[in-house]
């Protein structure tokens, strides 16, 4: 149980937080790097939380928001999706739009 309180501890305590592999500076997947310089793009301040330093932080994010993939953001606590979803939203404007709905950006 002591993950999931990691996890929800960590999403509550940051506006936006994603699990990523590797850090905003130095991302280790391509799919991280993106999202991460999409919110780099925004000028938002984000927590980027490396899951590869921990394999059950790894597993368990993946566990808690039930999505088999990495790179995941967080949004003041809402799951908003990985690598595609955010690129998509990012595309089209709506990520921006969600943001600054939640006075973010």
């Amino acid at each position: 149980m002591e993950i999931k309180d990691k996890i929800k501890n960590l999403i509550s305590e940051n506006n936006i937080c994603l699990f990523m592999k590797g850090t905003p500076d130095s991302p280790q997947c391509g799919f991280s790097m993106v999202v991460s310089n999409i919110l780099k793009h925004l000028n938002v301040k984000f927590k980027g939380i490396n899951v590869l330093e921990d394999e059950n932080l790894r597993q368990g994010i993946k566990d808690f928001s039930d999505w088999p993939t990495i790179p995941q953001l967080y949004v003041q606590g809402d799951f908003i999706g990985g690598s595609d979803i955010v690129k998509e939203l990012f595309e089209n404007g709506e990520l921006k739009k969600l943001l600054e709905s939640k006075k973010i950006i």
